[in-house]
């Protein structure tokens, strides 16, 4: 997501940002006390760039290093946040040199 000057962000903002579902940022929020969005006053969740480091982090630690227990999460979420860290901004710059990649090879074609 581009730089916008926001300070914060919706719930539908985040969803299309981090690829993860609404159901599943709602249960994300129960489960991890590092993930805290705020709430106005009628419940609509609204995610810092920081809450939405954390849902990527999480997202990484599950989707990449295959670590599905909440337990086992929270876990590397605490002992390995450097590494966890350095890992997930490698794979987002490969998958944005795919992406690249793939815009070069249509335009090629």
């Amino acid at each position: 997501m581009a730089e916008t000057g926001k300070i914060y962000y919706s719930l539908r903002e985040t969803e299309a940002e981090t690829g993860v579902p609404a159901s599943t940022l709602r249960y994300w929020e129960k489960e991890f006390n590092e993930l805290s969005p705020r709430k106005d006053g009628h419940g609509n969740r609204y995610y810092s760039r920081e809450d939405q480091e954390v849902i990527k982090r999480i997202k990484y630690i599950r989707d990449e290093l295959k670590i599905t227990r909440i337990e086992a999460i929270r876990k590397e979420l605490r002992v390995n946040n450097k590494h966890s860290d350095e890992r997930q901004a490698a794979l987002e710059i490969l998958l944005r040199v795919k992406e690249e990649l793939c815009e070069i090879r249509k335009l090629i074609k």
